[in-house]
């Protein structure tokens, strides 16, 4: 069998590697995608070469164009390239061995056959010859091409070793299960199970990495179902593992919340690509566990768990190293006003519920709303669709009042240092409260969001406070 790929990047680099005497192979992902047909082209060329990756970098670069820039990463040995949009990594054949305790291989000179044994999968270590003698020879030692047909995912050499080694491949063959929508091969499987625990070795840093790629994935739940099914689950992410069961009492059950919650996030991954709110659907309802109540004649409930839930997104995102800005925030902010709307569409809609939301969801109203509608998964279609017209509703409602109040990004009419100055006071208890009652003003409807009515509404109240003005509006 013989690989030839017509893109010119590839005549390019055998022309190259060949006048250096340089033996390489292109080897892991690109083969992988070309030989899926995948929609997308893969940008990212990685070689290995018989001898020094970074040597053999620096001759193929100089061969092609002496203006290249090569990067060296000689920590790992191996440097790069960009060529025509191309990124090309170059990485010396090697063998590993490995401490127990680390995920840092020891590293030694081999052979394309070593260094295809230390590749995670059959998938990821077929390779082709660049030299121009052989170009295009196939070379796939561990059967890659039949397990791509058959659309598994298998470790190269026994699986226990090969996740004991380095633990990071267990997520690894998630997230391509996943991304590929591919099975795990039943005895890789089982050896990510009986390897579970030795996730602890690898950073946080890493385990977010091939999180964030599975929860980035057109259906995410399927990864979150492998992990939870090796036992990964409850060792990253123990507050969603704890959302699973069903309990009854007295022959009432809630919904299993963990199906629940891979529904939302399957929902919402239809309608955005973005990280974050993919991650406020994850743990939407990750406070649940700590308030789950049965109250007879009532049944389950779970009351509070969203301002619960809030509290626990800093501690997940502090654990798992997640940035502690904005972004988490912005899902902070999410888990603790999903429910909002969905009050909002159960009862009557008036224009302070209305204003208020916007207020407290600001930019991210919008967002806020795909995730609501997200967590619509009863699967009496009746009655879903009863909430989602309800939903239409409060969307209208909300474009008629933030046309008419422009209350998305609001900013006091009225600040702080202006009521100071009117009255010639000095920051006190006098300064909030004014300025709290014109902001419940605004939001209640009693006076519109412009500065000349809240400073008529700002003097009354300092009339009521005992305070004077310096000046008249």
């Amino acid at each position: 069998m013989k690989i030839s790929p017509d893109d010119k990047i590839f005549e390019i680099l055998s022309s190259a590697v060949t006048s250096t005497n340089i033996k390489a192979y292109v080897i892991g992902g690109w083969v992988r995608d070309y030989l899926l047909n995948r929609e997308y082209p893969n940008k990212d060329i990685d070689i290995v070469v018989i001898g020094s990756g970074t040597s053999a970098a620096k001759k193929v670069a100089k061969s092609i164009d002496k203006t290249i820039k090569v990067t060296t990463f000689r920590k790992f040995g191996t440097a790069m390239f960009h060529i025509n949009d191309y990124q090309i990594e170059f990485v010396g054949a090697r063998k590993e061995s490995y401490d127990r305790n680390s995920r840092k291989p020891i590293v030694e000179d081999g052979t394309l056959e070593d260094d295809q044994k230390r590749r995670d999968f059959t998938i990821n270590a077929m390779a082709f010859s660049l030299r121009e003698e052989t170009y295009g020879e196939f070379i796939d030692p561990f059967n890659g091409v039949e397990d791509l047909k058959n659309r598994i995912i298998r470790t190269p050499l026994d699986p226990v070793k090969t996740f004991s080694d380095d633990p990071l491949r267990m997520l690894r063959a998630i997230r391509f299960a996943t991304q590929l929508d591919f099975q795990i091969d039943k005895k890789t499987f089982e050896g990510i199970k009986e390897s579970a625990a030795r996730i602890s070795i690898v950073s946080k840093e890493r385990i977010v990495t091939e999180l964030n790629k599975i929860i980035m994935c057109d259906k995410p739940s399927k990864g979150f179902m492998l992990l939870d099914k090796c036992g990964l689950l409850q060792l990253i992410l123990p507050e969603v593992a704890r959302l699973k069961g069903v309990e009854q009492i007295e022959g009432k059950g809630h919904k299993d919340n963990f199906l629940h919650t891979m529904a939302v996030l399957d929902n919402v991954a239809k309608r955005s690509d973005n990280l974050w709110l993919r991650w406020a659907a994850l743990l939407h309802d990750i406070g649940k566990p700590n308030t789950k109540r049965y109250i007879p004649d009532v049944g389950w409930t779970f009351h509070g768990h969203d301002a619960v839930g809030c509290k626990m997104v800093k501690t997940i995102f502090t654990r798992l190293r997640l940035p502690l800005g904005d972004n988490m925030k912005y899902v902070s902010k999410l888990v603790a006003l999903h429910l909002r709307p969905i009050v909002l569409s159960l009862e009557e809609i008036t224009d302070s519920a209305v204003r208020r939301l916007l207020f407290d969801a600001g930019e991210d109203i919008d967002d806020l709303m795909i995730l609501c509608e997200a967590d619509i998964t009863s699967k009496n279609e009746a009655k879903k669709k009863k909430h989602l017209k309800n939903f239409a509703l409060v969307r209208e409602k909300l474009k008629i009042i933030e046309e008419k109040d422009a209350l998305r990004n609001f900013q006091p009419p009225i600040d702080g240092i202006e009521i100071i100055e009117t009255f010639g006071i000095k920051p006190g208890k006098e300064v909030g409260i004014i300025k709290n009652s014109i902001r419940e003003a605004i939001l209640d409807g009693i006076i519109p969001n412009n500065h000349d009515a809240a400073r008529e509404l700002m003097l009354k109240l300092g009339k009521d406070l005992g305070l004077n003005a310096k000046t008249t509006p």
